[in-house]
């Protein structure tokens, strides 16, 4: 636990450092040691596990005040993040407050209805500069989301312009809203999935991106702050998923061991059966071991480098389709162009490995008299290895998106695996062909 001074009191910044390998329990403990004004300050810098752990160990006297300080966006967060207790942190919102946030509660965490704020700055299109600054004034004592950009809704609640605050203050007095405002609005349906809502705002640069229903009436506003986290936990999922384990739903020190166990076992198991294919291509070409025996030496040249190659490929078509680069439609393209990618990538390890064995130091003596042969096959094998691991590690993610899966589930490993099997047959019929009637 951070040092705390003669007081008692507690440095906001000491218990940030501290906080990563605190439990649940240390974590309220500092919290309460924090002055009030710091204490307010640290909550709103919190992820929403937190600051759920935190209301949910305070007594019920004081969970009024900490729930009816947060947005509606965030206090329907926290009401998420602890369902058992969802009617008592409702109970203690106002009224208003509390319509706001049930009506987020309909909306799936993940979608854009569950992301946004039902508090933006409104505006209608036919007052003037003048009285729409008037106004402003007053809505921004509401604790509006953002003051940056006013939405122009007409009397059905329908969206019909946006205008950012700069051009307001920039216009004529006289003029009306109608007058400055833009019409082209990018905008959000209250389904949108969270991922799509964060390539909008990478794609435009915005601020906030208001959130409409399908006739066209203003929901409320998703903001970039808003966003970020998603982005984070979207990206945090994927890498997890790439390492190949299920990803976790809270901070690493934050999972018991039984849920690392558990998350990372059953990846593990799969990957560990798959392997045992490879194990079984190894006893399809015993005869062919066991008469050039040489040919065992090069097994983890040959697989690793399939393996690697198609964890290339997958890591980067993976991260291209979260950005929005790559659509399902892009296949083909995205074939050809990895197809002409892993042949050149090949053919450069293949002339790596060729030289590596032609070259050794007595190298006839190490690898028979045949050691241009064996080099000639490695060199081969390599080519065609690294180009089929491309080849997979390219289209197992398509694959897996037209079945409607995460296509991070192609993990690296698990695509390594999957070339580690087929690597292994592409070598051994490379020196078939190439050692027959000599070490073969």
């Amino acid at each position: 636990m951070a040092d705390v001074d003669a007081h008692g009191a507690l440095s906001a910044d000491e218990l940030r450092d501290a906080w990563p390998i605190l439990s649940v329990d240390e974590r309220f403990e500092g919290f309460r040691l924090l002055t009030r004004a710091e204490a307010e300050d640290y909550f709103f810098t919190l992820s929403t596990r937190d600051q759920a752990d935190i209301i949910g160990s305070l007594p019920p006297a004081e969970r009024r005040t900490w729930m009816r300080i947060l947005p509606p966006d965030d206090a329907a967060d926290v009401v998420q993040e602890l369902p058992k207790e969802r009617e008592a942190l409702l109970g203690v919102l106002d009224e208003a407050t509390r319509k706001e946030v049930q009506a987020l509660l309909a909306y799936a965490e993940d979608e854009a209805g569950g992301l946004m704020s039902p508090r933006y700055a409104r505006l209608r299109p036919n007052v003037t500069v003048d009285e729409a600054i008037s106004y402003l004034r007053k809505q921004a004592r509401e604790r509006l989301e953002t003051v940056y950009y006013a939405y122009v809704i007409d009397a059905d609640q329908k969206l019909v312009g946006v205008v950012s605050v700069s051009d307001l203050f920039a216009a004529s007095p006289q003029k009306t809203v109608q007058d400055v405002m833009s019409t082209d609005v990018i905008t959000v349906r209250p389904e949108a999935d969270q991922e799509q809502v964060g390539q909008l705002f990478a794609q435009h640069g915005l601020l906030a991106i208001p959130v409409v229903d399908a006739d066209g009436r203003m929901k409320g506003i998703v903001t970039v702050d808003d966003i970020v986290d998603v982005v984070e936990e979207e990206a945090t999922e994927d890498i997890q998923k790439l390492g190949g384990m299920e990803a976790l739903d809270k901070p690493y020190f934050q999972n018991s061991y039984l849920q690392m166990i558990k998350k990372r076992a059953g990846w593990l198991c799969i990957l560990f059966v798959s392997e045992m294919l490879t194990s079984n291509a190894l006893t399809f070409f015993q005869t062919e071991l066991e008469r050039a025996i040489v040919l065992s030496i090069f097994i983890p040249l040959i697989i690793s480098s399939g393996g690697n190659s198609g964890s290339q490929a997958t890591t980067l078509i993976i991260r291209a389709m979260a950005l929005g680069e790559i659509k399902l439609r892009d296949w083909f393209r995205v074939m050809r162009r990895e197809l002409i990618t892993g042949l050149a990538l090949g053919v450069i390890l293949g002339i790596i490995g060729f030289v590596r064995v032609s070259l050794w130091p007595n190298a006839a003596h190490l690898y028979t008299e045949h050691f241009l042969l064996l080099a000639l096959t490695i060199g081969t094998s390599l080519v065609f290895v690294v180009l089929w691991g491309t080849f997979m590690g390219s289209m197992l993610p398509f694959a897996l998106r037209r079945v409607g899966l995460d296509p991070a589930n192609s993990s690296a490993p698990f695509v390594a695996t999957l070339v580690d099997v087929s690597g292994l047959i592409i070598y051994f019929m490379a020196a078939s062909s190439i050692l027959h009637g000599t070490l073969l």
